[in-house]
């Protein structure tokens, strides 16, 4: 029989020890998530943009916030009267480089936003960014804006058959933007899709691009959904393909280009990111919170009222993060395929 003063073996002492040492780091733990780190966030979330206020990004961003000030709240006493700081911090320069400088000196800690549209992974793929595409988590998507090939309303080209059997012999002149831009970048990767010659002609915005079709100054160009759902309504621009895998609810009249047999499709995104190296339990409390606000009525009417379908256009951090990686890769790859850049 075992008496006081039998001696203990190893085994038991440091079965003892550890137990020890377990419940001492539990009530540690406990203190610490009581009285220690402070809760995510705990101060101001920066959004970054590279683009002028009251243009498209600055809209969206805003349209963001108004819920997610709230979501981001949940949970912390301290701001539930007054909801999270969010607010746009303008970066404006080098087409986006500036907002990337800005980007990789703020901490890796959640409290900083990218605004990211195309105009970043063109940057990224022309290797002006001081960011290369593994320094970016996508946080969540907020617009997928898929592209129109379109004409006039007078235009003689009824099917993007005729558009494309009218190339075979010569080519048409094609409104883009500018040069090595989203329309000229898409216009590539369909035309060598559909095995078709054409010009572009640049035009500086998308408006001026738009006006040079309806004076038929050219003969087709590239406008999203929400640059041309106004006059695709009114009859004015003609739609003849959309660049997607599905019809929209909207144009169902207007075939896709995956129905056509090219695997195509030609996006302009907005959405929003952080830096790597962000903790993953914060990254996953702006996913659901970008997303809890972008489910909401304000948010889903605002992306209705541009012709797109709130059910697919908002993504998370997983769909969001590959689709960026993806574009800037198909970005680097068209641009050295038309001349931008320079092939190794």
């Amino acid at each position: 029989m075992r008496t006081d003063s039998t001696p203990v073996s190893t085994t038991a002492l440091r079965l003892g020890m550890i137990a020890g040492v377990a419940a001492t780091l539990a009530v540690v733990t406990q203190a610490g998530t009581a009285f220690g780190a402070d809760p995510f966030p705990s101060k101001e979330i920066q959004v970054i943009s590279h683009a002028a206020p009251g243009g498209g990004t600055d809209v969206t961003a805003r349209m963001m916030m108004i819920r997610s000030r709230r979501e981001l709240a949940k949970g912390i006493k301290a701001l539930a009267d007054t909801g999270a700081s969010l607010n746009v911090v303008y970066k404006r320069g080098g087409s986006g480089k500036v907002a990337h400088e800005y980007l990789m000196s703020r901490p890796a800690d959640g409290h900083t936003l990218l605004a990211l549209t195309q105009t970043h992974f063109y940057l990224i793929a022309m290797g002006k960014s001081p960011m290369k595409p593994t320094d970016l988590v996508g946080v969540a998507r907020a617009m997928d804006d898929p592209t129109f090939i379109v004409v006039g309303k007078n235009s003689k080209y009824k099917t993007i058959e005729e558009v494309i059997a009218a190339s075979k012999d010569k080519p048409l002149n094609w409104g883009v933007s500018q040069i090595g831009g989203t329309e000229h970048v898409g216009l590539a990767r369909f035309a060598k899709a559909a095995g078709i010659k054409f010009k572009v002609v640049p035009f500086g915005s998308g408006g001026k691009m738009m006006q040079a079709l309806l004076s038929n100054a050219i003969d087709a160009t590239l406008p999203n959904v929400s640059e041309s759902g106004g006059q695709i309504e009114d009859g004015t621009v003609r739609p003849l393909l959309l660049l997607a895998d599905k019809r929209l609810a909207g144009y169902k009249n207007v075939p896709t280009s995956h129905e056509k047999g090219w695997p195509l499709t030609i996006t302009t995104t907005r959405g929003y990111a952080v830096r790597a190296g962000t903790p993953p339990e914060i990254v996953a409390k702006l996913e659901k919170a970008l997303l809890n606000s972008m489910k909401h009525e304000v948010f889903a009417g605002y992306l209705r009222s541009s012709g797109l379908d709130p059910k697919t256009s908002p993504a998370g951090s997983k769909v969001w993060t590959k689709q960026i990686q993806d574009e800037i890769a198909i970005a680097r790859e068209s641009l050295m395929e038309i001349g931008i850049i320079k092939k190794k």
